[in-house]
């Protein structure tokens, strides 16, 4: 009888209804997943039986394992892949932090000018997809000799670029640096801001030298941020899929996401499973060693007590000349790519920038047989018009499904916090940020490919894209709203139950109303997100189910670079567009708090 109360008393509370009901549908769809990509590294599938003598379908084999870590082909197959995923990783931590540090260090440290207008362009290809900038890369510096026709830096200057400038790892480090870069200024202009300027002032006056302070005092306490930097930029690199495909497969330097790729796609899915498992346990301890520090921050505390009197370094004779350089050169890097992809989208034969070669054809056009097989312009095209409405649908049930959750979660968790159950939800709810995006939609092609109990096979169906996107994107919601009800005292909605108001009211009349910029975030940055995602559904999409990030990148393979490129202009003006919105709705902005003036 103790225990039938104890029950009743347990169900009444809404928080705990939820905690047990999100434990129960997140481990069925994170940790079963898990389960069923390790099997399914382990068995024979229906494209492998040539190779696999005398086995069936769904037999236990060790043929993956041998082919791809001990054989023959696997330098081919896993090890070169895989040392040019550390290559690029590392390239792109050193690149990242070296831009980022400098540009947080300047902003909040010294007297640079325009520090407003730095702060928002420089987090501008953040904002945009990471392939929005390899895309320009290669309508500025593909050649003749692997492009099939100049880019516009040779029609210009008549110089052909060598092969290692324009594709390989050369480009990939440079244009993934620096699209993370603004995520390193974020991360440690964020310490630089908050830093005790006492600390500082005292080694003034004990005549230390800037450089000094710089060595002794700076870094020192900036070096957390720039770990946990280095470890999630490098971990983010090492899941790129778009920026290596682009301006890496035409010279063949494949990393582990452009073979997992190949592998998925091809006859190999055995293969792609263990790189995607790979990929997903050194995601996992990258990830963790990162939590390890950021929880660790309380060692690195110095002060009480802050002064908000910093000591600017003043740049004397080069603090004009550095800030219009710095905003020349930021603007040409938001700027310069949409005015590219523009360009190239109006020109008939790439190459030739003369006037005589521009066309609106691949806008407005109504197609021409000897060009893409007589596909119309991108305004006039049903498939393209398919593919947004796709995206946009796609996007709004994500957000929505992962928004809503999110809110749910992260109530429950606070509810119920420093209980385990409360701790396993949050870490439940975080999971799918540890995975890289095409192993976690790689995860998902495994384990609904078939029928699960009462599931039918939902490969090819537009529910598996909403389903993984809804959970690939709930750390988002779940963080946001964790965050939102440790600023709510249980007062205000213990006040409400007191006066015999509903568990449902509350929410809907108290709580959601009192922080609804924070759970609107939760709704509105999965939206911008799946808009630009490409990763995460290039192995689930079909004919019918393709969004325009996936036909954007089917177009490039094919070769259609004109229309690649305006679908690309598209996609970026809408992406933008709507993170202005969610900035205006919320009064939310990433560079806040950093930018200054």
């Amino acid at each position: 009888m103790n225990y039938t109360n104890r029950f009743k008393s347990f169900i009444k509370k809404p928080h705990n209804v939820i905690l047990v009901s999100l434990a129960i549908i997140l481990s069925y769809l994170t940790i079963v997943p898990m389960i069923t990509i390790i099997l399914d590294t382990f068995t024979v599938h229906q494209s492998e039986l040539m190779r696999v003598k005398g086995a069936a379908v769904g037999d236990f084999t060790l043929y993956h394992w041998t082919k791809v870590l001990f054989s023959s082909a696997s330098r081919k197959i896993f090890y070169e892949p895989f040392l040019n995923t550390m290559v690029v990783s590392f390239g792109t931590c050193f690149i990242a932090i070296t831009l980022g540090g400098m540009m947080a260090w300047l902003v909040t440290r010294t007297n640079l000018r325009f520090k407003g207008i730095l702060s928002t362009l420089f987090i501008f290809p953040y904002i945009m997809p990471s392939w929005t900038l390899a895309m320009a890369w290669l309508n500025f510096f593909q050649n003749s000799l692997v492009g099939g026709s100049p880019g516009i830096f040779t029609a210009l200057t008549g110089i052909e670029t060598a092969n290692w400038f324009a594709y390989g790892p050369f480009p990939i480090i440079v244009v993934l640096g620096l699209h993370y870069a603004p995520f390193a200024y974020i991360l440690i202009g964020g310490i630089l801001r908050n830093m005790d300027a006492n600390l500082e002032e005292a080694a003034l006056i004990l005549k230390a030298s800037r450089a000094k302070i710089m060595r002794k005092i700076t870094i020192p306490i900036v070096l957390p941020a720039m770990l946990s930097t280095f470890l999630l930029v490098f971990s983010s690199a090492m899941s790129a899929f778009a920026v290596p495909a682009f301006l890496g497969t035409s010279v063949r330097y494949q990393v582990l996401t452009t073979q997992m790729y190949r592998t998925l796609n091809g006859l190999n899915p055995g293969y792609g499973y263990i790189m995607a498992l790979l990929m997903i346990i050194i995601g996992v301890f990258i990830l963790g060693i990162n939590h390890h520090i950021v929880g660790s921050r309380k060692s690195f505390t110095t002060i009480t007590g802050k002064s908000s009197n910093i000591s600017l370094i003043n740049l004397r004779g080069m603090t004009t000349p550095l800030s219009y350089l710095l905003l020349i050169l930021i603007s040409m890097v938001c700027i310069v790519p949409l005015f590219s992809f523009a360009l190239e989208s109006f020109i008939m034969e790439p190459g030739n920038y003369s006037f005589d070669n521009f066309t609106t054809l691949f806008w407005i056009g109504s197609g021409s047989p000897e060009i893409a097989n007589g596909e119309p312009g991108i305004l006039r095209n049903p498939s393209i018009f398919t593919g947004l409405w796709n995206s946009l649908r796609l996007s709004v049930l994500v957000a929505f499904i992962s928004g809503s959750m999110g809110i749910l979660a992260g109530y429950a968790i606070v509810k119920k916090k420093n209980s385990r159950l409360s701790a396993f939800v949050n870490n439940l709810a975080f999971f799918p940020y540890l995975m890289p995006s095409m192993a976690f939609g790689a995860i998902y092609l495994s384990m609904f490919a078939v029928r699960r109990g009462f599931i039918p096979p939902l490969y090819g169906s537009f529910a598996l894209l909403v389903l993984v996107g809804a959970v690939k994107y709930l750390p988002f919601a779940s963080r946001a709203s964790v965050g939102a009800m440790h600023q709510l005292s249980n007062e205000i909605e213990e006040a409400a139950a007191i006066q015999g108001i509903g568990w449902g009211k509350r929410m809907l009349r108290i709580i959601i109303p009192i922080q609804k910029a924070s759970f609107l975030s939760g709704y509105l940055l999965p939206f911008i997100s799946c808009m630009r995602e490409l990763s995460l559904f290039i192995l689930l999409v079909t004919p019918s189910t393709r969004i325009l990030t996936t036909m954007l990148f089917q177009y490039n393979e094919k070769g259609w670079s004109q229309y690649a490129n305006a679908i690309n202009l598209l996609i970026v003006l809408f992406v933008v567009l709507s993170n202005t919105a969610v900035n205006r709705l919320t009064g939310a902005s990433i560079d806040k708090g950093i930018g200054g003036q």
